[in-house]
């Protein structure tokens, strides 16, 4: 009500029609500017790439920790991302195929006794337990860390099986913090959902291979 307040102030507001209008302008604008203050996700980069065993894709992206997942991390407290990628042939007679999907898992999490940050990823989901077959990394510095999660290489998405030379297709791209992975008792607690809300989604065209 701040904003509204100011506009009010500025314009010498008196109840009518063009104040009615004057408010609803600067709540519209309050609003749209809380939104875009919780797009805190870049995908500066996408790219797909047909190779003779399959597709695959690269992406890059940029975003900033919460001060809310900061503070968790330095309890100790893991974080989880997940990358998606679903791969679509194009129909022009129904709705697109879905013939390929792919899911990298990530968890960041600190270990107090080196002060080094892990950053652990798999094909499945990783457990809290830490439990299955997943690589791990260390780094010394959360910084450091985030750049490894941002950053996304020659990811296999599809089998060359699953692929046409000829044909069209469509790839989806989702990344985000996954904070149901949380402890239960913070789902449960008071915590800002716009402070774990980070997440980007976008598709992709990928055309057929050069000269089909």
């Amino acid at each position: 009500m701040e904003v509204v307040t100011s506009f009010h102030l500025l314009l010498g507001w008196r109840p009518g029609i063009l104040g009615r209008m004057l408010t609803v302008l600067a709540l519209l604008w309050a609003v749209s500017m809380g939104a875009a203050a919780q797009t805190s996700v870049l995908l500066t980069e996408l790219r797909g790439e047909r190779a003779p065993d399959g597709l695959y894709v690269s992406a890059q992206l940029k975003f900033d920790l919460s001060g809310a997942v900061e503070e968790a991390l330095g309890k100790g407290i893991p974080v989880y991302f997940v990358a998606e990628a679903d791969v679509f042939r194009e129909r022009w007679y129904w709705s697109d195929a879905h013939v390929a999907s792919a899911r990298r898992y990530m968890r960041v999490s600190y270990q107090p006794l080196t002060r080094r940050w892990r950053l652990s990823s798999s094909s499945e989901p990783l457990s809290n337990a830490g439990l299955g077959v997943n690589l791990g990394q260390y780094y010394d510095s959360l910084p450091d860390t985030l750049a490894a999660v941002q950053r996304l290489s020659q990811w296999k998405v599809a089998d060359a099986s699953n692929l046409d030379a000829d044909a069209r297709y469509s790839l989806r791209f989702r990344f985000y913090l996954d904070s149901s992975q949380l402890p239960r008792t913070m789902q449960l607690g008071n915590i800002g959902p716009s402070e774990w809300n980070l997440s980007v989604d976008r598709r992709l065209d990928i055309p057929p291979e050069a000269g089909k």
